[in-house]
């Protein structure tokens, strides 16, 4: 029965993570920290979103969304932060369902999709 439970545990993980490539065109404002232009891993495990470039990461709360039908192209959703620099709010990912939400309690407005 442990192991039925463990493995049970382990599938429901494992459903909750996963590993995206996206590509930064503008500099990037990310839960304070700002990305430079170029292309990023973006693992996301439950309700944390980590970018690796090269040995850096930054790490930012997500929240996992899934819509009623799939989108035809990945977007982007800006914000902006009060010194005018682009803040990432929303990823939608082409050919999915999914979509991350970042919290950026920075009290960024929404400035448009890339």
């Amino acid at each position: 029965m442990k192991k039925c439970t463990f493995l049970i545990a382990l599938a429901a993980g494992i459903a909750s993570a996963a590993t995206y490539h996206v590509t930064l065109l503008n500099p990037t404002i990310v839960n304070g920290t700002e990305l430079k232009p170029g292309d990023y891993r973006l693992d996301v495990n439950n309700d944390k979103a980590v970018f690796h470039v090269g040995r850096k990461t930054v790490e930012a709360p997500v929240k996992i969304e899934t819509a009623a039908k799939k989108t035809s192209s990945t977007t982007f959703r800006y914000g902006t932060t009060p010194e005018g620099k682009m803040s990432l709010q929303e990823i939608q990912f082409g050919g999915s369902t999914t979509t991350l939400t970042f919290d950026n309690s920075s009290g960024a407005s929404q400035a448009g999709a890339n």
